[in-house]
């Protein structure tokens, strides 16, 4: 299989899942930005011309949470994910999905406004706002995480999804010490050998 990748993005979650399956992959690396991938070539890929996809085959797919499940039932059946009669997999789906619908909205007009933005163009108010936004979104995981390490009891896709946006959410957010279970499961997640492993590439 084929990652497409580029550090400092959402793709970073797709190599973190391939590295704690075990599976083998084939990385196509660009760097953001890189002019290659607005090509046509590479717009058949992906039609934004953005990260991650992936290919497997005679199958392309793109979107970082598609393409978790995906590898988590063609790939991994039984690997990452509570089986559906479990109690924790409601919470499963729940925080796979307030990933990208709750805590990422916010990141990314922060990224926009603060990195991608000409100064002349930037809001200072929609920052703030998204600040304040992602801070209460870090603090529904902060609550989630009071009795249990990760985000559905066991480590899980969820984890890959939400906890990728957690560490950059804490990063971007300032200080979130008053946030001790999110300090926490922060700094667990960066000390799993298959993160490091995906940051190195």
């Amino acid at each position: 299989m084929k990652i497409f990748h580029a550090p400092n993005s959402r793709s970073l979650r797709i190599v973190w899942l391939f590295e704690e399956l075990g599976l083998p992959y084939e990385l196509e690396k660009f760097k953001l930005g890189d002019p290659s991938m607005r090509s046509a070539e590479y717009r058949r890929v992906h039609p934004m011309g953005r990260v991650p996809a992936l290919e497997d085959g005679d199958v392309t797919l793109f979107e970082s949470g598609a393409i978790v499940e995906y590898v988590l039932a063609r790939h991994a059946p039984g690997k990452l994910k509570p089986a559906v009669v479990s109690p924790d997999f409601p919470a499963y789906l729940q925080w796979f999905n307030y990933a990208e619908g709750m805590l990422m909205p916010p990141v990314n007009t922060i990224v926009v406004e603060t990195m991608f933005l000409p100064e002349e163009k930037r809001n200072q108010t929609n920052v703030d706002r998204a600040k304040k936004l992602l801070g209460n979104m870090l603090t529904a995981i902060d609550g989630a995480l009071a009795d249990r390490e990760y985000l559905a009891r066991d480590f899980s896709g969820a984890d890959i999804m939400a906890g990728h946006a957690t560490i950059v959410g804490s990063r971007l957010a300032g200080d979130v010490s008053h946030l001790p279970n999110v300090t926490a499961y922060v700094e667990r997640l960066k000390a799993r050998p298959a993160l490091q492993k995906a940051y190195e590439a």
